[in-house]
């Protein structure tokens, strides 16, 4: 499975908020479509933080879940869980690469990595 780095994950997401806020000098790398970025672990984990614009998914329905969204097969996807010992993630991109999603990576960092890295996660309201 092919796999992401968190400066590759980092800038993707920078780029997606430059582009969505139309920053005053933002530089705009190109206009592709920020990659859909996939917690796969338990809701109550999302909902304690999630990395910027993820959505939460079932790693044992991963392929229902994606096809629910709408994403097309071409669509970048990046799917990460909670560490580099949690295999969720990879149990989802499989899954999704087998379904004939063409562009799926991991964050194998997952969850901690981010964090260790000092980056923010989001969090849900409620």
């Amino acid at each position: 499975m092919t796999e992401i780095t968190r400066d590759e994950l980092t800038q993707a997401i920078d780029q997606a908020i430059d582009q969505a806020i139309d920053r005053p000098g933002a530089q705009v790398r190109d206009r592709a479509a920020p990659p859909i970025v996939l917690e796969a672990l338990p809701d109550k984990y999302f909902r304690k933080g999630h990395l910027p614009g993820a959505r939460r998914i079932d790693y044992l329905s991963a392929v229902e879940q994606v096809a629910a969204l709408g994403v097309a097969p071409d669509a970048d996807i990046v799917v990460y869980c909670a560490s580099t010992t949690c295999e969720n993630s990879h149990i989802a991109a499989g899954a999704l690469a087998a379904a004939g999603y063409h562009r799926v990576r991991v964050y194998r960092e997952g969850k901690q990595g981010w964090q260790d890295a000092g980056l923010a996660l989001e969090r849900d309201s409620g």
